[in-house]
């Protein structure tokens, strides 16, 4: 198959790569484009395996696309254990396999650039959060520093090819795509300063400072009077024999592949979680030109919006309630998935198995707050499932149990996009407020968005978000 996506109804991919360069993988020469990541481009060039476990030697390959878990470690210009997902792609570069056979990686001697940054207020995220944050805090007039991992800002929305429901004052009817140009061209005219490829490695003093590693060798300590955290959130994972093939990927990851860089991760896809992620997912693989055998969901009903199911259904795609994945098939890499009714009570019925022959399996389970930072600020935190999982407390306004520390977005609670940047707009303009600018104008700011996120959380599928919300608020109360 070609792997390179020609064509798509809304993406102009041929016209949008970057100069054709080459780099070395095990001394093979292998073709990419600028802007791609490493990872990427091994897989458009038929690599699926990127690395090895270190205790039984298992292949492991692409998996969430924004440097979360350990699949895609390599060894890149001498430097090991670099995250590939999220590594650009360099003319000449060389990158190696590591610890494919047990050897201990050791890094060449690498120069390192230290550089220290003050700034009012320093948000670490660009997704969609971040950068609501980002934008409001500029508007008020301070100075922001936004700091990411991942190699282009926006985060969820520089993979959502689907149009925005909602009101127009929250992007309605505009694509997530299109939605984080916008917010970063504007940022970029307000002057505020983005540092991508950068990974915030610890924060200390009690989130009084921030420390940052760019480009595996630049290291950044930044002293900002105000911190929000939109860190955003990991994919779960899910066991069964052979989920870590590489061709198990989480839904995340495969958007990554397909709408940002316009590679196909397969031919043949399995879904597994109907939720809107999944249901999503499974459209726009099929824009890509990927067959969908199936979307599986172990409940008994569908867990997305009826809109997206249906559209699904209209192009033939089975979605199998009460079912689950029971195991992957394959070697080296993904070949095919077992799949098994559940009964009344959960429990796989046996003799329902069924084999369909895939080379991609999405994992569409939901997602986890990314809060390890807030955690190590020392944030005061609890487990919600409501909220999908551990969380930082926090206010209404989105500070948390330590002042001048602030919350937004899925790392606060895993909602939809729209939410997170209205989350992000509260804690831009609640942070402004407690640095002393335009108290008035800002609280209005501030009271406006939040009735707009009322509004946004009054649907139905918000009501157990509603009743996390609640009770993190209620827990707040006695901080404060």
């Amino acid at each position: 198959m070609d792997p390179w996506l020609r064509s798509h109804p809304i993406i102009d991919f041929e016209s949008n790569r970057g100069k054709l360069i080459h780099f070395l993988y095990e001394g093979k020469r292998v073709k990419a484009y600028e802007g791609q990541t490493i990872a990427a481009a091994l897989l458009a060039s038929g690599i699926k395996t990127l690395h090895y476990s270190n205790k039984y030697q298992r292949p492991r390959g692409f998996f969430c696309a924004i440097g979360k878990c350990s699949s895609c470690l390599m060894r890149v210009d001498g430097v090991p254990n670099v995250k590939t997902c999220v590594e650009p792609v360099t003319d000449g570069m060389i990158v190696e396999c590591q610890m494919g056979k047990g050897e201990i990686s050791i890094a060449s001697e690498v120069k390192v650039q230290n550089c220290r940054i003050e700034t009012d207020v320093a948000i670490v995220g660009a997704g969609p959060a971040g950068l609501s944050a980002a934008m409001t805090a500029s508007q008020l007039g301070l100075d922001v520093v936004v700091i990411d991992e991942n190699p282009i800002a926006g985060g969820q929305l520089i993979k959502q090819t689907h149009k925005f429901f909602g009101s127009v004052k929250n992007q309605a009817g505009i694509r997530g795509t299109e939605i984080a140009k916008l917010l970063v061209r504007q940022l970029k005219d307000m002057e505020a300063e983005m540092i991508t490829g950068a990974s915030v490695i610890g924060s200390y003093e009690g989130g009084k400072t921030l420390v940052a590693v760019q480009n595996n060798y630049a290291l950044k300590e930044i002293h900002p009077k105000k911190i929000i955290v939109a860190t955003g959130s990991r994919e779960n994972f899910l066991v069964f024999p052979n989920n870590d093939l590489p061709g198990v990927c989480g839904a995340g990851g495969v958007q990554t592949l397909v709408n940002v860089y316009g590679i196909k991760p397969g031919e043949n896809a399995l879904i597994v979680g109907s939720g809107n992620v999944g249901l999503i997912l499974g459209y726009q693989l099929l824009q890509a030109g990927i067959n969908v055998k199936a979307v599986v969901e172990a409940m008994p009903r569908i867990g997305g919006y009826l809109v997206h199911a249906s559209k699904l259904r209209r192009m033939g795609v089975p979605i199998l309630t009460a079912h689950t994945i029971k195991r992957a098939i394959g070697k080296d890499c993904v070949e095919g998935a077992t799949l098994i009714a559940l009964d009344e009570e959960g429990k796989p019925a046996e003799g329902t198995e069924q084999d369909v022959e895939v080379d991609l399996i999405c994992l569409a389970v939901g997602l986890t707050p990314s809060s390890e930072l807030l955690f190590q600020a020392g944030c005061k935190w609890t487990y919600l499932p409501e909220l999908g999982g551990y969380v930082a407390i926090h206010s209404r306004d989105l500070e948390t149990t330590k002042k001048g520390v602030y919350v937004a977005g899925d790392a606060s609670g895993i909602e939809e996009a729209d939410t997170a940047m209205m989350e992000g707009k509260i804690a831009g303009a609640d942070a402004a407020i407690k640095l002393g600018v335009a108290a008035r104008k800002t609280e209005k700011i501030k009271i406006e968005d939040r009735k707009e996120l009322d509004l946004l959380r009054a649907s139905p599928f918000s009501e157990r978000v509603k009743i996390g919300k609640q009770r993190v608020w209620t827990l707040m109360e006695d901080y404060e």
